[in-house]
């Protein structure tokens, strides 16, 4: 299984009064053209993406709905999970992901630490791996063995500037 984890892209900054709810806060301009650009980055180094699953906050969905037109993928390509989310049950993600097809790519949009947390987990067994995906970064792991343990290997991690740079 090869996994693409890729942190929301650049957000509007927190304001109470404009997003009283920090879930609803939207993408940037400047994020929305950055994860075009990894859309066509991803195709252009040809991932094929079976499934996106994203955290349901407005932020990592617009990034993740971009992602799915970018890579060609239909809206039933597109799904939602609250492990994704901030605070979400990594444990229950990886439980989630283990019941899909082994020999397909996925892409799961979200949050720091959770990524960073995530990627750790699946590298060395823990959380002590200090890993930081920037906002619009993408990390690619391949397992053969999805496990919530040292089961993954790291093939690259590129940041929206690199990723940018090979879509041209």
């Amino acid at each position: 299984m090869k996994i693409l984890l890729m942190r929301h892209a650049e957000a509007m900054d927190r304001n109470p009064k404009k997003f009283p709810d920090d879930q609803l806060r939207p993408i940037t301009k400047t994020g929305q053209k950055k994860t075009e650009e990894a859309a066509r980055a991803l195709a252009k180094m040809e991932q094929r993406v079976y499934l996106v699953l994203s955290s349901p906050l407005t932020r990592t969905q617009q990034t993740a709905n971009i992602m799915r037109k970018g890579l060609h993928l239909s809206k039933e390509r597109l799904a939602l999970t609250d492990f994704l989310a901030p605070l979400g049950d990594l444990d229950a993600l990886i439980e989630q992901m283990r019941k899909m097809d082994p020999f397909s790519t996925l892409l799961l949009v979200g949050h720091e630490p959770e990524l960073g947390e995530l990627i750790s987990i699946l590298l060395s067994g823990d959380r002590t791996l200090h890993i930081e995906i920037k906002k619009g970064s993408i990390c690619c792991l391949t397992t053969d063995e999805l496990t919530a343990g040292k089961c993954a290997t790291l093939e690259w991690l590129l940041t929206p500037g690199q990723l940018s740079r090979l879509y041209q």
